[in-house]
């Protein structure tokens, strides 16, 4: 058992998490044989989660009914992107519906070995644009800081699956970021850092803040983000001491990876009220990935959720032409409908941006419906979300 100092909070979120609470269409943790001895509070602590995830075949068998593609692509994941699922994870995969969007999402399928044709290993270009280690700078005024390898959990759809995995080849010397945080400090048009990986809340809370700390003395740096699916995938890492070392280094905003609404529990509602309610603005990022969250029916009710949890809706991702992922991948029609099928139809709170991160490097580009009909000197044609149509003279 994990040494743990019990909370007055730990306490209440034991008592939160009891059968009786938790949402019907997930399981209790002590229904699946692998947790059926797991004391609560081993549960709640992070630490836990992380070293017991699921790796092994004999582990996810106990979970899911297997089908074969899940068999064989199970077996083959090996080094980078092998799997690895949270405990908490876990309890949110259907057992017996191979299209569970939860288990869609962290099972090895056979098709992750077949490459198509435009796929490539570093779509986005990264690797051309990083003038130090850990750093990519491909906008002039803001950089992206990969501080680590590691996640909690490892999506199949992963943009970095030449990076993530492997976590016993991580750098965890103390100066590792020296040369990413001199560029930065060296660059004065950069005035917004986004903290990425892998995923940062992985790293422990000392770690974080000795990074936090060295960028937060560089003067031009105005605006620091972290991205992360923590709070999806592990909300048991959002405690009252990460938020106290959140806080010290404000403005600080956060970016958070939704793909369905089955992701939103009461335990993550929590995590995400702890983060608003310490003053730190949180945003989602979605990737559409076919079968998941391609209709606009799911897209729709998804957003709403976010927006409930005080989650501004922020970009929807067509998904990248990485190496492994033709399966997930939609038309593009389908992420300008689900765009057109939101617009008018929900508050503009809820409408994201939907880009296609260009391959090669060529940064995010937005797609969407076209509403402009015709134009003219002085004059716009131009529909609205009915379909109607109206004139506007400059």
């Amino acid at each position: 058992m994990v040494n743990t100092v019990i909370t007055e909070n730990q306490k209440l979120l034991v008592e939160h998490l009891t059968p009786l609470h938790l949402s019907k269409r997930n399981r209790d943790y002590q229904q699946i044989s692998l947790y059926k001895d797991v004391n609560p509070l081993d549960w709640e602590d992070w630490h836990w989660q992380i070293k017991n995830r699921i790796t092994k075949f004999e582990e996810i068998a106990q979970v899911v009914n297997l089908i074969p593609e899940e068999e064989e692509g199970i077996k083959n994941a090996k080094g980078r992107m092998a799997m690895a699922i949270t405990p908490y994870w876990a309890t949110l995969i259907d057992p017996d519906d191979p299209s569970c969007p939860i288990r869609r999402q962290c099972v090895p399928t056979l098709n992750e070995f077949k490459i198509g044709p435009h796929e490539m290993v570093d779509p986005c270009g990264e690797d051309s644009h990083s003038p130090a280690p850990h750093l990519v700078h491909r906008y002039p005024d803001r950089v992206l800081l990969l501080a680590t390898e590691s996640c909690a959990t490892y999506c199949r759809h992963c943009t970095r699956r030449r990076l993530v995995g492997q976590e016993e080849s991580r750098d965890n010397s103390a100066n590792r970021w020296d040369a990413a945080v001199e560029y930065i400090r060296s660059n004065k048009k950069i005035r917004d850092v986004l903290i990425s990986g892998g995923d940062p809340f992985v790293l422990e809370n000392a770690v974080l803040e000795d990074l936090l700390k060295k960028l937060r003395t560089i003067p031009h740096i105005e605006l620091l983000r972290i991205g992360t699916r923590v709070p999806v995938t592990l909300p048991q890492r959002v405690s009252e001491n990460l938020i106290s070392v959140l806080k010290k280094y404000a403005p600080l905003w956060i970016s958070i990876h939704f793909n369905h609404p089955k992701e939103i529990t009461k335990r993550t509602r929590i995590a995400c009220e702890m983060l608003a309610d310490a003053g730190m603005p949180l945003g989602s990022q979605t990737v559409l990935l076919k079968g998941i969250n391609d209709r606009p029916s799911i897209m729709r009710k998804l957003m709403h959720e976010l927006l409930k949890l005080r989650v501004r809706p922020y970009y929807i991702y067509q998904c990248d032409l990485v190496r492994g992922t033709h399966h997930f991948r939609t038309h593009v029609d389908a992420g300008i409908s689900i765009i057109e099928k939101l617009r008018g139809h929900t508050s503009g709170y809820g409408v994201p941006t939907y880009v296609i991160d260009s391959p090669g490097g060529g940064g995010k580009i937005p797609v969407g419906p076209n509403y402009i009909l015709s134009e003219a000197k002085g004059k716009y044609v131009l529909r609205n979300y009915e379909g109607k149509v109206y004139t506007y003279f400059e």
